[in-house]
């Protein structure tokens, strides 16, 4: 097993040790805006009063509004401290340059106005300056607040835990630690990579020239970047046999597996969240991952890891599909089907194409040799063919029928597998088996440090993850370094090996453009706007996701065993269990930016941070179109198939596109089993960046014979958005019903 950045760093020291010297430290930025004005701060209050009163009246509600206020924010927010995000942000990406912590804090005041957000650079890059540093920020920001029992904007402090496997038993995923307080004992001295022990000192020594010669001359951003990365190979790894507490500020504390992450969180006496995300991300997750190998006491923690990322700007991880790698033999490579094509597949029907006679044996060898390759070739069946074009391989691998998907959907990783499988082997006292319970968010996981960019669908370079080489000079250079060089036209060969390739993964961002989306949100049901309530409503759960909009969702059992219960509880019953829905669509936008962000951050750091557009709303809703109610039920027994358990969508239930919202109401008649219910609210269609994918065009019978992808390059043009209209929607946390034993 491996950090999927461990990589990135093995190379880059090998660059430091031939690049020499130069390079200084970047700064964390300077936060300009002050608080927001009051009355700014309290319009989102009272335009939930206007809209729950809208509701009412259209639905014949009688009870006044609920005690709990919905609050938005972004807990998955990276800035140029992490590697991936420094790097992107060079001139060989035609990159903005450096956006350190200060800008997050400033993006979320005066260009999404979100009420809260984390910061989660990947702990890898994290240099005990720099963690300090992130934390001293982080206190600026919220020192700006005002009245901490009120403040205008909460800020937490967090890191990214990122790891990916091989192979599927050793694949773990990432997941963003977040803390409540910011006191020097409330937040711990170091974050916890997922490094293995070694990984900087097994990097010296190593060669690379070859990207060496790809890079102009080395100095500024490039220098830059060499140099922090000697910092981080100077900083030792911690001692394995000392607790966590005890440890030096100044070491590297590194976690291979979730079980010994767990536990030094454990050690340390604090209580973070710990929020899995970007879980159906194929470009991490080798084929076959499942959550299964996490559903131990050791892997884990039931008090800790309580929330689940359902959606980010890197797609969507909701929607289970029984698909081959979930369901049969990875040995095989399985023939295509209406709604998939397999990369495999379609790897042996590149190599046909160019088969002097595609009848011969010959070739039908060379076909079936193509798709082992590319099957044996895990997250990077493409490179198996290293002189072909995105446009070739058409939509493999792709979810055709998902909204906004994770690119390479891996099915075993998705919300749903994570509701419908049981562990056996470690049951609880009652004797039942153990499930996870997951509440529902969803958040941005931008590397521009921009929270909450889902407000608008624009500036897709800028709002989203989207990048590619700067110039067809520079492709000319590098796709060959880049892809590795075809031996043969006529066959396919073995794609280079993960560890072979290490910073060279990063440039390989041309397919995954078309699947970077503006991020999504965190809604919580809270108290009030502290921090300390809006933790807690994190931990009771009481929270959804929306894919940017700010809808705003209810989601209630009404006949719980002391009366309602809100999205994101559990209970037992023996009875049929009843439920209700309300939902109101986000407020269309008006253009620009309102004369507060102006006033606040002067026109340059505006225009450079918010790209000439904020969260603006005006007076009219989006109307909600229907509510999905899906019904997941945990297995039973070991191996129960997980394609029956999985009811998406269980019902439809219409809205009628009232602009005042939706109030429906259902009832589970044939409840017989242990069930967890959820909703999604959607909006009227409207037009996303990248709503279409690589937009690819079928035949008369469903068969992909071409595709035009929305590139993050020169290729497609800096002001095509590539729009595409989606409905846009709002996901519940799962409502838990036991059938009571």
């Amino acid at each position: 097993m491996r950090s999927a950045l461990s990589g990135v760093a093995l190379v880059a020291l090998c660059l430091t040790s031939l690049a020499g010297c130069g390079g200084r430290e970047m700064s964390t930025g300077e936060i300009v805006g002050p608080a927001r004005p009051a009355a700014s701060v309290d319009a989102t209050l009272v335009a939930a009063h206007r809209a729950w009163n809208d509701l009412a009246r259209a639905n014949a509600i009688a009870e006044g509004p609920p005690g709990r206020r919905i609050l938005f924010g972004d807990l998955h927010v990276h800035t140029t401290f992490s590697i991936d995000a420094f790097v992107f942000a060079l001139p060989l990406f035609s990159g903005e340059g450096a956006h350190p912590p200060a800008d997050a804090c400033d993006f979320a005041r005066y260009c999404s106005g979100v009420d809260f957000f984390s910061i989660n650079d990947h702990a890898e890059g994290l240099t005990p300056d720099r963690w300090r540093a992130t934390i001293d920020s982080i206190r600026a920001c919220n020192a700006r607040a005002g009245d901490p029992e009120d403040p205008d904007l909460v800020a937490f402090m967090g890191y990214e835990w990122t790891q990916a496997g091989r192979t599927p038993e050793e694949h773990y995923g990432h997941k963003n630690v977040i803390y409540e307080g910011l006191g020097d004992e409330q937040l711990p001295a170091r974050p916890i990579t997922s490094l293995p022990d070694g990984t900087m000192d097994r990097a010296r020594g190593m060669g690379a020239a070859g990207l060496l010669e790809a890079l102009p001359r080395v100095g500024g951003g490039y220098a830059d970047f060499l140099w922090w990365v000697r910092r981080m190979s100077e900083t030792p790894d911690c001692p394995r046999d000392v607790s966590s507490p005890d440890l030096s500020p100044d070491c590297r504390e590194n976690a291979e597996t979730p079980g010994v992450l767990f536990r030094k969180l454990a050690e340390s006496g604090l209580e973070p969240l710990v929020i899995p995300h970007g879980l159906g991300w194929g470009i991490h997750a080798p084929p076959g991952a499942r959550l299964d190998n996490q559903l131990t006491r050791a892997f884990h923690d039931p008090a800790r890891q309580r929330l689940l990322e359902v959606y980010s700007g890197h797609g969507n991880s909701e929607e289970f599909r029984a698909r081959p790698d979930v369901t049969r033999d990875l040995a095989v490579c399985t023939p295509p089907t209406p709604d998939y094509l397999p990369c495999c597949w379609r790897a042996g029907e590149i190599v046909r194409s160019r088969c002097p006679d595609p009848a011969s044996a010959a070739c039908a060898e060379r076909v079936e040799e193509a798709r082992a390759l590319a099957l044996r070739a895990g997250i990077a069946p493409h490179l198996v063919l290293p002189d072909t074009r995105p446009e070739d391989w058409l939509d493999c691998d792709q979810c055709r029928d998902c909204f906004k998907p994770a690119m390479n959907l891996r099915p075993g990783e998705t919300a749903q597998y994570s509701l419908a499988v049981s562990s056996f082997s470690e049951p609880g006292p009652d004797g039942a088996p153990q499930r996870f319970q997951f509440g529902f968010i969803a958040s941005s996981d931008n590397h521009a440090a921009r929270p909450g960019t889902g407000y608008k669908q624009y500036a897709r370079r800028e709002m989203t993850d989207a990048r590619g080489l700067a110039s067809p000079a520079w492709d000319r250079l590098l796709r060959g370094w880049i892809q590795g060089r075809q031996r043969d036209p006529l066959r396919a060969q073995p794609a280079l090996d993960e560890q072979e390739r290490g910073l060279r993964g990063l440039l390989d961002v041309e397919r995954e453009a078309s699947f970077m989306y503006p991020g999504g949100l965190v809604a919580v049901h809270s108290t009030g706007r502290s921090r300390e309530q809006v933790f807690a409503a994190l931990e009771q759960r009481r929270v959804y996701g929306t894919s940017g909009p700010r809808i705003l969702l209810w989601f209630d059992l009404l006949n719980g065993p002391r009366g309602l219960v809100p999205m994101g509880g559990a209970v037992g019953l023996d009875e049929p269990p009843r439920f209700r829905v309300r939902a109101v669509g986000s407020f269309e936008q008006r253009p620009g930016c309102p004369p507060e962000s102006h006033a606040a951050l002067g026109t340059e750091r505006l225009e450079r941070l918010c790209r000439g557009e904020c969260y603006r709303p005006g007076d009219q809703r989006r109307p909600i179109e229907e509510v999905h109610v899906v019904r997941v039920r945990p297995q039973r027994f070991p191996g129960e198939p997980v394609a029956s358990l999985v009811e998406d969508p269980w019902r439809v239930l219409p809205c009628g596109g009232d602009t005042a919202g939706c109030e429906v109401f259902f009832e589970d008649a044939d409840f017989t089993r242990d069930t967890a219910y959820y909703v999604r609210a959607l909006e009227s269609p409207s037009p996303a960046i990248n709503g279409a994918n690589v937009r690819v065009e079928l035949d008369g019978d469903g068969n992909a014979i071409a595709s035009r992808p929305c590139f993050g390059d020169y290729r497609t043009g800096a002001s095509d958005d590539c729009l595409a209209d989606v409905n846009e929607r709002a996901w519940s946390s799962p409502i838990f019903v036991d059938r009571r034993r």
